[in-house]
């Protein structure tokens, strides 16, 4: 084990990982993901494989994403004698989906997704499982409680922003249950919550200039919609007036489609 690394017992925090072990709710993210014959799982992080046993006994074909190096070898011999499992070594952020999907066939595979994700991640992952989403069916994923509050976040309330907004704009989000802090080794701080995420077909959110939007919109929460967009867009107050916007509202109280609007004005 590195020894520069913080560790507490075989969980490395600057990778925040927290081993998933409660046994109910295993079984409870299991069946959120109802997994079937013939699917094929992506698992993020799959850690100790607590959850990737019980997908690889179910028969699916599991392909685990482990960024952690001393976790890949030992997951490769724990799974040594089952054909459906396959992990690779790789940071779930920079991975091309759309190629493991072909898997040297011409016929691309849509799959499942399930992961329990460190905070530091979150934003990043999102942002990079929204751009590829058209590989996904169905994704199961489990944030700190704080994250899911936030890409839940109806307009009009404090917890909305850019990750909102993004996440809105790419999957229709259900939230699915929280899981206590001992569920996890090592017990971390906070409460963690599951969300199911389905794919949205594309949009012209999938845009970089919508994202860019976005962001300089929710730059300062504080200030209207105005002075945080004027600094970008010289003609924002006429782009507003037509997208019948009121210059003085705050982001958080756009809806998903007076963003669309607004960007369609703009561009």
């Amino acid at each position: 084990m590195n020894n520069r690394d913080q560790t507490t017992g075989f969980a490395k925090r600057s990778l925040g990982q927290n081993f998933l072990v409660d046994q109910d709710f295993i079984d409870k993210i299991i069946k959120a993901v109802d997994p079937q014959p013939g699917e094929t799982i992506i698992e993020i992080g799959p850690g100790r494989g607590a959850l990737t046993q019980r997908l690889v006994n179910s028969g699916v074909k599991v392909i685990a994403i482990e960024l952690d190096r001393e976790l890949v070898p030992q997951l490769r011999e724990q799974f040594k004698d089952s054909p459906n499992f396959r992990v690779i070594e790789d940071n779930a952020t920079k991975v091309d989906f759309a190629r493991i999907g072909l898997g040297g066939s011409e016929v691309r595979i849509e799959f499942k997704v399930v992961a329990n994700l460190p905070y530091y991640i979150s934003t990043a992952i999102l942002q990079h499982l929204a751009s590829q989403r058209s590989c996904f069916s169905s994704l199961i994923l489990m944030f700190q409680r704080e994250v899911v509050g936030r890409i839940t976040a109806e307009p009009g309330t404090r917890e909305r922003g850019f990750l909102t907004v993004l996440v809105e704009s790419a999957f229709s989000v259900r939230k699915l249950f929280d899981v206590p802090p001992n569920a996890f080794r090592p017990i971390p701080k906070v409460v963690s919550s599951v969300v199911e995420l389905t794919p949205k077909p594309p949009l012209v959110t999938d845009n970089s200039e919508f994202r860019d939007l976005i962001s300089q919109g929710f730059m300062q929460k504080r200030k209207t919609i105005l002075n945080n967009l004027k600094g970008k867009y010289s003609n924002i107050l006429d782009v507003l007036k037509k997208s019948e916007i009121d210059p003085q509202r705050r982001a958080e109280s756009l809806t998903l489609d007076e963003w669309i609007r607004l960007f369609g004005f703009i561009n």
